[in-house]
């Protein structure tokens, strides 16, 4: 029996690169201004996640993400460092999901997938909650190793995972199936394959494949591999009631927008004297001391 490999992804907007326009005056963000990336502990989710791959033969590895017709592009991506194929779950009601519908979507997509291992990241940088990866264990009712740096050993039943934890590691093991969050510490994501990139360079949702030109619809039709798997509210048999801003009990109340501007700056030389009167300086305005 091979074993099946999910991992969960997501498309967040790179808010390490915040700038003063990347808020709206109403508080949301200004998703224009700030370039879509993968995000990073999904990437390191997927490195953990080809490791497993390469030591069982016949494994397959699966991506899901849910968003906009644009987060397919993440699933490229993975197609690019190895994955076999991948799913996007978008639907126009899934719009404004907390953690709580998010995790009921995506725990729908990955039961019709029956995977043996989930991997995710820990978190997403546009969020910070950390949730989603847990709240999915719960409604599949598996275990779940959280904060995953290292796999330490692995066979088709078990697996042996190294946990980063606040002032240390822990060491723990599960049987199949389970889902792993993948912390930050962890490997990072291998780079894209040349072979790979020129495989699926050209792979796209049969949404996306309607607007491209005939050849390439074409080579689609030759190549099926090509053809990204799109899924909808139907297509999962998800409550709709659970799902979008309907099915999320989280509402955001207030969004403040700090925006940080440097007032004044002062230069001091290596000589003794201008040391003193920093350190003087940062005494008294109680920066240290």
């Amino acid at each position: 029996m091979s074993l099946k490999i999910v991992v969960l992804a997501k498309q967040v907007p790179d808010t390490r690169n915040v700038g003063k326009d990347a808020m709206k005056e109403d508080g949301t963000v200004n998703r224009s201004v700030l370039p879509a990336i993968f995000n990073p502990d999904d990437l390191n989710a997927l490195e953990m996640a080809l490791q497993i791959k390469s030591q069982s033969e016949g494994a397959t590895l699966t991506v899901i993400t849910m968003g906009p017709m644009r987060a397919a592009d993440i699933i490229k991506e993975a197609l690019f460092r190895g994955a076999d194929n991948g799913f996007l779950l978008t639907d126009s009601k899934f719009a404004g999901s907390d953690t709580l519908a998010t995790s009921y979507a995506l725990s729908k997509a990955v039961a019709k997938c029956e995977p043996d291992i989930i991997f995710c990241g820990v978190q997403a940088i546009d969020g910070d909650t950390a949730q989603v990866g847990p709240q999915i264990a719960e409604k599949l009712n598996i275990p779940q190793i959280t904060y995953a740096e290292e796999i330490i050993n692995f066979d088709n039943n078990t697996i042996q995972i190294k946990r980063r934890l606040e002032h240390g590691t822990e060491i723990v093991e599960t049987k199949l199936p389970v889902l792993i969050s993948v912390h930050s510490s962890a490997k990072p994501c291998r780079s894209r394959h040349a072979k790979l990139l020129m495989r699926f360079k050209h792979a796209a949702t049969k949404s996306q494949l309607a607007t491209l030109k005939p050849e390439f619809q074409a080579l689609h039709t030759q190549n099926p591999q090509l053809t990204i798997g799109e899924w909808n509210v139907n297509d999962v048999q998800a409550d709709v009631e659970r799902l979008g801003l309907g099915g999320s009990p989280t509402k955001v109340k207030k969004i403040d927008s700090v925006v940080l501007t440097q007032k004044e700056s002062k230069k001091f030389t290596s000589c003794d004297g201008d040391i003193e009167q920093m350190v003087t300086e940062l005494m008294e305005s109680k920066v240290i001391g």
